[in-house]
């Protein structure tokens, strides 16, 4: 028999997750805000913790540099720029090479035949592999693209042929021969990831991103709208959190949810317009996602 403490977790996790699909569901616009806290909820905790994923792609760079977790590479001072690059190869080698997670997946199946977007501060492309472009807002930036360094031309460029290349080429000092460090073709200087940095490019493709979501907010305003917040920590509550408060509390129709195990915070002036939920994302989501197919099972759908 179940301790009645495990029985009463396991029905406010239930409701937890019907209530979400009951919001999903009556909502008639649905904005996706998504950050570090979603790819974490795959078990992709290769940013910050010497996870599996970094063993297997970053373990020979812990060892000799000594950092737990792709992050502090990037703010590593390596000895020269072909050590440099070969950790910043090496980090897009994995991220093309993840595989995509399920919270991912699940997250489509429940936004299956609805009106949304979806943007993320997430860098990772884990979303490009399920949901259109014109549907996503990447708007801190995609490891699939090099800008220049010093930002002297408004174009980026796609790296995957590079990255793979690249890494192939790395040595047993973890180097990449100089020649193939990639350069800008307007100016010489060095290409860099076209992420949220000193000198992250905000042109036209940035703008693009935030044009999207404009236009959808634009369009879905006086409709009953659903933001939902999935994984949005304390480091840069600005992006996404913030805005999904100002916007609930200002629209009369709005409804806000977050999802975070930690960081589900609900301010009191939305108390009644919103739902903070403090359990894990992947498991929520895919409770809601079984409570829909068996829904739909009840109702004779496919």
């Amino acid at each position: 028999m179940q301790p009645m403490k495990n029985i009463v977790f396991e029905n406010a996790y239930q409701k937890n997750a019907r209530t979400l699909l009951d919001k999903l569901n009556s909502a008639e616009a649905i904005l996706v805000g998504a950050a570090a806290g979603m790819s974490a909820s795959c078990g992709y905790n290769f940013f910050y913790q010497n996870d599996a994923i970094f063993q297997k792609y970053l373990g020979d760079f812990h060892k000799k540099y000594g950092f737990t977790g792709a992050f502090n590479g990037f703010y590593y001072h390596y000895p020269s720029p072909e050590a440099h690059w070969a950790f910043l190869v090496r980090m897009g080698y994995m991220e093309y090479e993840c595989p995509t997670g399920q919270p991912y997946y699940d997250l489509m199946e429940l936004l299956e035949g609805k009106n949304y977007h979806i943007m993320t501060t997430n860098q990772d492309f884990q979303f490009t592999r399920v949901v259109s472009e014109e549907k996503l807002s990447a708007i801190q930036g995609d490891s699939r693209y090099y800008q220049c360094s010093r930002r002297c031309h408004d174009q980026i460029y796609y790296n995957k042929d590079m990255v793979y290349a690249m890494n192939a080429a790395i040595d047993e000092n973890l180097c990449i021969p100089a020649k193939m460090i990639p350069r800008c073709p307007k100016c010489g200087a060095q290409m860099e990831p076209w992420v949220r940095g000193y000198t992250f490019l905000e042109g036209a493709k940035y703008r693009d991103e935030y044009r999207k979501i404009n236009e959808f907010l634009e369009k879905n305003k006086e409709k009953k709208i659903l933001f939902l917040e999935l994984g949005v920590g304390r480091m840069t509550p600005m992006f996404i959190q913030e805005p999904f408060w100002n916007l609930t509390y200002s629209l009369p129709k709005a409804f806000y949810i977050t999802i975070n195990p930690k960081d589900a915070l609900l301010p009191g002036e939305i108390e009644q317009k919103g739902l903070a939920i403090k359990e894990d994302i992947a498991l929520v989501l895919q409770e809601a996602v079984r409570v829909k197919k068996e829904q739909n099972k009840e109702h004779g759908e496919a």
